[in-house]
């Protein structure tokens, strides 16, 4: 398998695109990626979508935006896994690549969701539990991570404020992100005082839907003396693993094996260990999400991930910096395009560009993107190296 590089990346504004479709939306990241890396198209499209059927009562994705955006007779399919369908895009492309068998590929995540009715978007994400033995029974997706939370709480003594640092911290980050959706700055006072959703997640326990598009573009690492890019982004580890939909069917519901699992495949190829790693873009679509990932990444003890926010470990200048860029907190979680906007971010972050929420001296970063509550989970490894000469 050869070595891959992104070469250019693109999105939108996560925000409420009334004037937008998904189609359009997916467009502009995919023109936009495509701008960055200096090409006019590549030779494969893939797409990272979760709701379009449901929502948007359009599927064949593949084929409708590659007709789009200009390339029609391209290899071209949507792939679907609930909220990680973004990274398993990006994967998909991964292998193409890294293959052979495909010599360029654009992967653009997608997802139009603030056009549905609330109790339509909240049916949908339901979809990615499972239907005879949780949904059945009315459990919601929020419902779901409430369960894990209160669990969580019960065995390893903490109280609800103690996860407020990852909120807090998400929103300071996403005050430098032009793209994300919330610019709003977030105390531990109004933390607290938020309304209860499904106790004890609060409304500022909970990421924000919204619709939204990100890209990449990626080619053989050893084509990058054709471009002047710089410096070079490689994927130097991607690793993917399920667990059972069913939380209840899990050997311990409060440890991500799948996290685990592809944590350290992703290390294992890189040839890295969480030490190494300088920023970690996490799925925190609920802060218990983040506490759980960070401890399977290998960043925290079993039952200590609150700890890393009380001390302040996950800030830009902490030991291991999350969600700088807003995470799904602030920045949004257009489901199906969340791993898209973990991987460009990271890129950012590599690249220097991001801003106020620069992680200085940044070398190699780490994406994690979760489907469902954790039966699905795919980590992305970025190194940042400088031109052969």
């Amino acid at each position: 398998m050869r070595e891959v590089a992104i070469l250019g990346v693109g999105q939108t504004p996560v925000s409420e695109h009334w004037d937008k479709s998904l189609l359009i939306l997916a467009g502009e990241a995919v023109f936009a990626a495509l701008e960055d890396a200096g090409m006019k198209s590549t030779q494969a499209l893939y797409v990272g979508n979760m709701l379009s059927g449901q929502l948007d009562k359009q599927n064949h994705l593949g084929a409708w935006i590659a007709d789009w955006v200009g390339m029609r007779g391209q290899e071209a399919f949507k792939i679907e896994a609930a909220c990680g369908s973004g990274a398993a895009a990006f994967r998909m492309g991964l292998i193409a690549v890294a293959s052979g068998e495909i010599a360029s590929a654009v992967v653009v995540g997608v997802e139009k969701m603030t056009d549905a009715l609330p109790d339509e978007t909240t049916a949908g994400l339901a979809t990615a539990a499972d239907a005879d033995w949780e949904v059945i029974h009315g459990l919601s997706f929020i419902s779901l991570n409430a369960l894990i939370m209160r669990r969580y709480m019960h065995e390893y003594g903490w109280e609800h404020a103690d996860f407020a640092p990852f909120s807090i911290n998400a929103h300071a980050n996403a005050m430098h992100n032009p793209n994300a959706r919330l610019h709003l700055p977030l105390t531990k006072e109004k933390y607290l005082k938020a309304p209860m959703v499904s106790n004890p997640i609060n409304l500022m326990d909970s990421s924000a839907i919204a619709d939204g598009a990100a890209a990449a573009v990626i080619v053989p690492a050893e084509s990058l003396h054709r471009y002047a890019r710089v410096p070079r982004i490689i994927v130097a580890g991607s690793g993917a693993a399920t667990a059972s939909i069913a939380v209840h069917d899990r050997r311990d519901p409060l440890w991500l094996r799948a996290a685990e699992i592809s944590a350290q495949q992703a290390y294992r190829q890189a040839g890295v260990g969480p030490e190494d790693i300088d920023l970690f873009e996490l799925h925190d679509a609920f802060s218990i999400m983040s506490a759980l990932s960070l401890e399977a990444s290998g960043f925290a003890e079993r039952g200590q991930g609150p700890r890393l926010g009380l001390d302040g470990e996950i800030s830009i200048h902490g030991r291991i910096p999350i969600t700088t860029r807003g995470g799904l907190k602030a920045r949004g979680h257009p489901v199906g395009a969340t791993g898209m906007y973990q991987i460009v971010e990271v890129v950012q972050q590599l690249r220097r560009q991001a801003g106020g929420s620069q992680v200085e001296g940044a070398k190699i970063g780490m994406a994690q993107n979760i489907g469902g509550s954790g039966a699905t989970i795919l980590s992305h490894v970025l190194v940042s190296k400088p031109p052969r000469t």
